[in-house]
């Protein structure tokens, strides 16, 4: 017992330590970037890595979805939606709509296209619109709190809405989280609220920052020193 007891608390330092010393190396960019860009960087893409894994998870309870369009399969589906998210492209289906106007309409009975497809769009302009239509931020880039605590509160109404909206005979609009007498799958309101905790956290992170930039003036002023010019 004491044997399998040692060597289990030396695996758990092992992996301990595997975590802890596993640094991808320092990119010439990042030079340009701000603790707090750095954050919203990294915050930002794995809002869209989770934004990926709900759609693989809509087009594996939904298939039909990704035959209404010319692509060959999900995952071409799943490449065409990430690419156009990414490089600021309409999708076709929803008429030049972005962000809220798109989720709206996404969800709406008479949407007749690929609703995993533009749901999934929708979110996706969304977040990158309310970060000032940025994936990747830099020293001269500058955020606005209210608009990304708006995108959180935009994607907790986004869940409710893929749960509630239904069609004229009743049917679930999209497939997504389930509880029934066979089992419980929720993993699509896991993977929005690590979407929103992301957020909350950023926004908190930037009102006190610019807070601490008013405390600090007002502490140069109170002490009467002169503000550097180099």
């Amino acid at each position: 017992m004491a044997l399998l007891l040692l060597i289990g608390g030396c695996s758990g330092r092992l992996d301990n330590d595997s975590i802890l010393h596993t640094r991808s190396p320092v990119k010439p960019a990042e030079l340009l970037q701000t603790d707090v860009d750095r954050m919203a960087t990294l915050a930002m893409r794995n809002n869209l890595n989770s934004l990926y894994r709900l759609m693989n998870k809509l087009y594996q309870r939904n298939p039909r979805e990704w035959r209404k369009n010319a692509h060959p399969d999900s995952a071409a589906a799943e490449r065409a939606i990430q690419h156009a998210i990414e490089h600021n492209l309409d999708w076709p289906t929803l008429g030049g709509r972005r962000d809220v106007a798109a989720l709206d309409y996404a969800l709406s009975p008479g949407f007749q296209g690929d609703r995993v497809a533009a749901f999934t769009y929708a979110i996706g302009s969304m977040l990158v619109t309310a970060h000032g239509g940025r994936t990747e931020f830099y020293l001269t880039d500058s955020f606005n709190a209210q608009f990304i605590h708006n995108a959180a509160r935009n994607l907790e109404k986004a869940a409710w809405m893929l749960g509630q909206r239904r069609d004229a005979s009743g049917q679930p609009l999209l497939l997504s989280n389930e509880v029934s007498e066979q089992g419980s799958n929720l993993s699509y309101a896991v993977e929005f609220g690590k979407m929103v905790a992301r957020l909350d956290l950023l926004t908190h992170v930037l009102e006190e920052r610019y807070r601490r930039m008013g405390a600090n003036y007002a502490q140069s002023l109170f002490l009467l020193n002169f503000l550097p010019v180099q």
